[in-house]
Formats: structure tokens, sequence, C-alpha cells
């Protein structure tokens, strides 16, 4: 109930929904990095991620998350991944509050700190997804939270969330992982979205081949790592080397944002290209994949081809970030 000065009841509280008890072992729990999920765990999300596409085609929505809320923190300018975050909390039934443009204009502005900034926050929400420029920087929001907070991306670090969607998204398309023969193209040094599926995939018995410019190779410590875990990996700068015998062509575009020399970005920002004539010399069972967005790494007469999966690739974030928050809130 609530009180007056007086302790007179003001309103019946009875009447307000309540909140199950959690029953899902990642109540509570940040989502940071790709390092938190082994192979069971990684079923369990894409098992609750099934069970989110079957409510949509179903029913549209749900009321599982009704009463929760939902903070977007965006310090990075985003569509996809903000969008795909906010469609799946209002699918659940859940509210957002969204912080996705004009940061620079906040508290921020007057000198706030983000740790400050997520105290405020959590004080409005049960759950925050943060995107920062700087890495270790979901981190430091965690350490000051008593919410959970999802990694959103943080600078050329980690993006767990999308590299959980990639990683479902071949399973739907190709029924599986292991055997598979995986090349990554584009910009995979600050390449955050590969630096994570990279890591993910580590846990399987996958064939790796890195397609890079020499300066935009895939940075020395990861692939130490890789070499480490006993992958079968190669490196090249050509994507006629890897497309005939690639399984999954995981395209990233060069990123000019991530480049303080224009000079520098003009030399590597049309280095790849794939078009329907390179795609003729692929299987016919793989697939083309991109966190998107694209800005000329894929023709759009690509978009036809029944392999192009990137779009399909979108819509499966949606029911993983479902799956995520309703785990990190204790309803999946």
């Amino acid at each position: 109930m609530g009180y007056d000065g007086n302790l007179t009841p003001l309103f019946d509280c009875s009447c307000l929904p309540k909140r199950s008890a959690p029953y899902t072992e990642f109540f509570g729990q940040d989502i940071i990095a790709v390092s938190q999920f082994d192979r069971r765990r990684l079923a369990y999300i894409f098992q609750r991620a099934d069970e989110m596409r079957d409510l949509v085609t179903h029913g549209g929505v749900s009321d599982l998350l009704r009463g929760y809320v939902l903070a977007c923190l965006f310090y990075e300018p985003s569509t996809r991944t903000s969008a795909s975050f906010i469609a799946a909390m209002h699918r659940l039934g859940g509210s957002v509050i969204p912080i996705t443009q004009g940061v620079q204009f906040s508290s921020v502005s007057k000198g706030e700190s983000l740790p400050d900034t997520i105290r405020v926050l959590e004080q409005y929400s049960d759950v925050i997804v943060l995107r920062h420029p700087d890495v270790g920087s979901a981190q430091v929001a965690a350490d000051a939270a008593s919410v959970p907070i999802i990694n959103g991306g943080d600078g050329i670090g980690e993006h767990p969330t999308q590299a959980l969607l990639d990683l479902f998204t071949i399973y739907e398309e190709l029924g599986g992982v292991d055997g598979l023969k995986i090349a990554m193209v584009g910009d995979l040094r600050y390449g955050r979205t590969v630096h994570s599926l990279t890591r993910l995939l580590l846990q399987y018995d996958v064939s790796l081949r890195f397609v890079s410019p020499d300066t935009l190779r895939l940075p020395l410590n990861l692939m130490n790592t890789v070499i480490d875990s006993g992958t079968n990996v190669r490196e090249t700068d050509s994507v006629y080397d890897v497309i005939g015998d690639a399984d999954v062509l995981y395209v990233t575009r060069i990123q000019k944002e991530r480049f303080s020399d224009t000079k520098a970005y003009d030399e590597v920002k049309d280095a790849y290209e794939i078009t329907p004539a390179l795609m003729r010399l692929a299987k016919e069972r793989m697939v083309v994949m991109h966190p998107l967005p694209r800005v000329g790494e894929i023709h759009t007469a690509v978009d036809a081809d029944p392999r192009a999966a990137y779009f399909r690739q979108v819509r499966n974030g949606m029911y993983i970030r479902m799956a995520l928050l309703a785990a990190v809130l204790g309803q999946a």
C-alpha cells in the first residue's frame, strides 16, 4: 500500500502486475563478452531465440516483460542495434527509454562520468544496453550498476550480441557449425563483430580464413589466440583464394570512422566487392553474411541470391535480443 504522512493508504497496489520469480541462470547477469558463453549456454539462448521466433510469428507480441523498462544508452550512432533492442523489448511487452542520439547535448557534455550516468539511468530502468566508443566501457558500466548491463559494442573491442546472432544465423542457415569453413572479409583490425564472432567460433571445429588488406589484418593478440587454440587458420588479401571453399562468407565494411587519416581510408575503402560474378564461383550451399550497414562491399544485385543471408541475419538479431532480455530479467 502507499501511505501519506499519517500512514493513511493512498492507493491499493494489489492490482499491479506481479513479477514471477526468476528461474534462469542468466538472471541479473551482465552480458559483456562472448567469453561468458560456452556451448551449453549458447544452446540455451538459441533455444529461447527459437521460441521467440515462434512467439513473433504466431502472436506478434507478448506480455512476458510487461512492467519492465529497458534503457538504451548509445554514445555512438546506431540504427540496427538500437532498433533491434527496442523492437525486442516492445515485442515482449516492456517499455524503453531510448537515448540513442543527442547524447552530446545531455549531461555527458557537462562532464558527467559514465558510472554516474549509469547510476542515474538505473533508477528508471531494469536493464541497460550500452554502446560506447571506448574499449572496456561496458565493464566500467557493469561495475557501477546494480541492474544488468548489456554490451551493445565498446569501441573496437567486442559486440557480443552481434556475435550471438551471427552464430545463430549460421546454425539456422546451415544446420550446424562444426566442420564449416568460415571466411571473414574486410576490416578485421577494427571490426568488433569479427573479433567477437572469432572468439565464439573457437569453441567449434571450424577452419577460419581471414581476408583483408595488410593494414586491416586481424589484431596480433587475437590471431595468436586463434593459433594457440589449434584452429585451422590462414590469412590472405584475396577473396578469390577463399570463395570456392567457403561455407560462410562474413563480409564487413571498411569503417571510415575508425581512421584518423583520410588518405589511409581512401587506399582501402574499395578493397573488396562481392558481386554476382564472384558468387558464381561459390558453393551452391553457402551463406553470405554482413553485420550491416554496407557501403559498397556487397553489390545490391547479390540481394536476390538465396545465399544472401544478411537481412535474415537482422531479424535473427531481434530474436536473440528478445531471448537475452528475458533471460537477464529472469523470465526465460
